[in-house]
């Protein structure tokens, strides 16, 4: 029995093919100065299910704006098509457009993450800066609400905090494992004094 392919499959070979005939009409098109021709449906199908693929990568899976994500990539591969190079030689002598476009997608990822954590941060600041707790000690009417959305504010600055203080352990992490790799590789491995 045949294995099931995945749901977000794209043949290599099929789609560097696909992408291929396109660039070749659209460098047509451009020599002729007519309208250039639209993104056949099988090329703007792969790059979604390339996009979506990589979305579900352990990398990109839990953010809660993977749509977001999703969209973004397939909007910049549609963009990018027109600079594929059909001429750029790969190992096996033709181009690789998945890999093109899966590069492409990768960065919007991290585009739109870096995005998303300034708007966080916007929010986050906002929030701090906003004089909630002014308000909630100024409304001396109501105590049992002011207990509560104290408690409110006392959790949510507390959150805020922890993931701040995450992200420099993170941060700081990264930073001791590029050093760490470094060293690796300037390391002399003289092997004598072992073998004595």
């Amino acid at each position: 029995m045949a294995k099931r392919k995945p749901i977000h499959y794209v043949n290599n070979a099929q789609f560097s093919k696909a992408v291929y005939d396109y660039c070749v009409l659209l460098r047509d098109a451009r020599e002729a100065k007519t309208d250039l021709p639209i993104v056949p449906n099988y090329i703007a199908e792969s790059f979604l299910k390339i996009a979506e693929g990589l979305s579900l990568r352990d990398n990109f899976i839990r953010y809660s704006y993977r749509e977001e994500m999703v969209m973004d990539a397939v909007e910049n591969c549609l963009k990018a098509i027109e600079n594929f190079n059909i001429d750029a030689s790969t190992r096996t002598g033709l181009p690789n457009a998945f890999a093109y476009f899966t590069q492409i997608s990768w960065y919007a990822f991290l585009r739109r993450i870096q995005k998303e954590k300034k708007q966080q941060d916007i929010k986050e600041k906002y929030l701090s800066e906003s004089g909630l707790e002014e308000y909630v000690n100024s409304n001396s009417n109501y105590q049992e609400a002011q207990k509560v959305i104290q408690s409110f504010v006392d959790q949510l600055k507390g959150r805020i905090d922890k993931v701040k203080e995450k992200d420099d352990e993170l941060k700081q992490y990264i930073q001791v494992e590029k050093s760490r790799k470094k060293q690796y590789i300037s390391v002399d491995s003289d092997l004598n004094s072992f073998m004595e």
